[in-house]
């Protein structure tokens, strides 16, 4: 067994079940903490075994949080967390302790913490690296209005690796604040301190009394004139680097005016509260490394934390991960598509290259990482710089396939535009997760890059209706002379089992007729299309059934590209059809539609009716795709009643 299950109401939580807010856990002693976290980890493994979520980072920060929520008064003392899946336990511990059996469902809890779900939730943290600057600039607001507020940034499992990361603590170390900034470090690149010197400087640089009289020491120093403020920071850098000289560890702070303090054992409640009971009054920007293991506490997921990471089901006592198997094949995920090919490409030609941001198994990318660890590359979560690296590498001659998420592909739309677009590189950017991705919620749906990206010059945008054709969208990427080309696909999986088809050319701008018809036009992109085809069936049969003398019949073209979008498919629409629904998965406002809507008034066709279906105007909230799908009417079923109201609402004309 990994841990001991215990059923029931949990009326077997000594502490947990008393624990509604942080208030009451500040009423525990501190030497019944230990036995706190234990019931919280057990809590969040149990709910997590049922109800699929991040296991392995909220498991590895449980001491920090009871610790944070124990020394510190939340909600007015601010607790801002970076890469949000970290913080599970903060939710528990928060007032949605009974609700947390809802996190990531439909009308459940926030899969992410978000201001509008708790006022213990600072910030909204969907996306890494944002919360050294978010929290710089409470900590600055508090400074400025006279207010004792404390604030406190916790950052890890990552995250500094992120630009903005850098550009919050360098921003940090020149603005009068009194920011904690606890760097959570799993398994980052900065250098493990050992041994009885490290200890004591840990025990001596956060001991109260020292503190205060090196506090009031400087200050006296500097009334007196013997020591200026550009001194004064003089000395924090000495001491950063006496510190680093006697225990043998180097960092990016040592220069700045940063105190620094660590590491320390982050998976030790006990010894985190003393530390931030100790630094918690300092003034001035602090910085406290903490180590911990992500997944501490559960077996399995400390072995793996990439597979733990988010598990899906799995049985607690055992470990063992339950996957449904019904005997059939099923497809593959459209990532393990790209992962295959992008393998199967690289051996014919040694130009390709893999890049990833911090993500080689999510998007697949750790096939060719396997098989050819000298071309992929894992910049870390630094999606403007894996843009513009893949950029480098493309202006010498290589063939980068960057692949990044569709909502993380945000952070780099600047590198897009001058580091790859106005050069007309010869790259790949492969936006896996496009469209409605589910559970994650608004932060992580892909939503917006077909409209973002359309209105750059010298781009390709293209989408697969189904894994072959991503396959040969892949093989017409690397080419040569195509550009900059952005390959748009789905979380999950596809419609198509047998999906190992030859590599062909796909003529760039060119989409297809799926199905004649003479009453009203589909026009789609990508996967959603089946959805459309669906649709299509549905709208067509209850025609035949309603009025057989004169059944519906629909034409359905896949576009393939939004960029450039094939005019010829256009002509024949607007020469031919009243009637034209336009389906993508993307935003409405700037996608696909909106292309059509401006073809249609730029070569003078009038009198069409066009309407689209698309993700609205709005943050789309979290739950199934199939739920989503629903809610935002992309849906088989919904489409189909938008093809028999188009129907009805215009007479056919023989």
């Amino acid at each position: 067994m990994f841990f001991t299950i215990f059923m029931g109401e949990n009326n077997n939580y000594k502490y947990l079940t008393k624990i509604d807010y942080p208030a009451d856990l500040r009423q525990l002693k501190i030497e019944e903490l230990p036995q706190m976290c234990e019931e919280l980890r057990r809590d969040i493994i149990e709910e997590l075994s049922m109800n699929p979520g991040h296991l392995a980072s909220s498991l590895g920060v449980v001491e920090l949080t009871v610790a944070l929520h124990y020394v510190f008064n939340t909600p007015y003392d601010r607790i801002v967390w970076d890469v949000g899946h970290q913080a599970y336990g903060h939710k528990i511990l928060t007032g949605r302790r009974d609700k947390f059996c809802t996190n990531r469902k439909l009308n459940g809890l926030k899969p992410f913490p978000h201001p509008d779900e708790s006022e213990y939730d600072t910030f909204c943290c969907g996306h890494a690296s944002n919360s050294i600057s978010a929290a710089l600039g409470m900590a600055v607001a508090a400074k400025l209005k006279g207010e004792q507020r404390k604030v406190v940034a916790v950052i890890g499992d990552g995250a500094m690796s992120g630009g903005l990361a850098f550009e919050g603590i360098n921003n940090t170390a020149t603005t009068p604040n009194d920011l904690l900034v606890i760097l959570n470090d799993n398994n980052m690149s900065i250098d493990r301190s050992v041994g009885g010197m490290r200890k004591y400087l840990l025990q001596l640089t956060t001991n109260s009394t020292y503190n205060d009289i090196r506090y009031r020491l400087s200050r006296k120093l500097i009334d007196w004139g013997i020591l200026t403020e550009k001194r004064r920071k003089g000395l924090i850098r000495f001491n950063n680097s006496v510190k680093s000289v006697l225990t043998r560890q180097k960092n990016i702070f040592e220069g700045m005016d940063i105190r620094y303090f660590g590491p320390a054992e982050g998976n030790d409640v006990m010894e985190l509260v003393r530390i931030l009971q100790a630094v918690k009054d300092m003034k001035g920007p602090k910085l406290l490394h903490i180590h911990t293991t992500k997944g501490y506490g559960y077996a399995p997921a400390e072995e793996d934390a990439t597979i733990w990471h988010a598990p899906g089901k799995f049985d607690p006592d055992t470990g063992e991960r339950i996957v449904a198997d019904d005997g059939r094949p099923h497809p593959p995920k459209f990532q393990d598509v790209f992962g295959q090919t992008l393998l199967e490409l690289a051996q014919r030609n040694p130009k390709i290259v893999g890049v990833t941001p911090a993500m080689p198994t999510g998007c697949s990318m750790n096939i060719m990482m396997n098989a050819m660890p000298k071309r992929v590359f894992d910049v870390g979560i630094a999606e403007g710089h894996a843009v513009t690296f893949s950029g480098g590498m493309a202006k010498d001659g290589l063939m980068p396939f960057c692949n990044i998420y569709s909502s993380f592909m945000q952070r780099a739309y600047d590198n897009i535009i001058h580091d790859a677009a106005t050069m007309r590189l010869n790259m790949v950017l492969c936006l896996d997760r496009a469209g409605i991705v589910g559970e994650d919620g608004s932060t992580h749906h892909g939503a917006f890059d077909m409209a973002f990206l359309r209105p750059i010059p010298n781009l390709t945008i293209a989408s697969p209706y189904n894994e072959p054709e991503l396959r040969r969208l892949m093989y017409t990427a690397q080419l040569p002379d195509k550009g900059v080309f952005v390959i748009r696909y789905p979380r999950g999986r596809g419609n198509t089992v047998d999906w190992k088809c030859e590599l062909e050319e796909v003529p760039v701008g060119k989409g297809r007729k799926l199905k004649d018809g003479k009453d009203i036009a589909v026009l789609t992109i990508g996967p959603i299309g089946v959805e459309a085809e669906k649709a299509i069936s549905i709208a067509e049969l209850k025609s035949l059934n309603e009025t057989p003398s004169s059944p519906l019949h629909v034409a359905h073209y896949d576009m393939r590209f939004l960029k450039p979008i094939d005019t010829e498919i256009l002509h024949e629409v607007g020469r031919n059809f009243k009637k034209v629904i336009t389906v993508e998965d993307g935003v409405v406002s700037g996608g696909l539609g909106s292309a059509v809507l401006e073809f249609f008034a730029d070569n003078g066709y009038e009198g069409i009716d066009v309407k689209r279906i698309g993700i609205p105007d709005k943050f789309v909230m979290h739950g199934t795709v199939a739920e989503l799908y629903k809610i935002c009417h992309m849906d088989a079923e919904s489409i189909a009643n938008v093809l028999l109201a188009a129907s009805e609402l215009h007479p056919k004309e023989h």
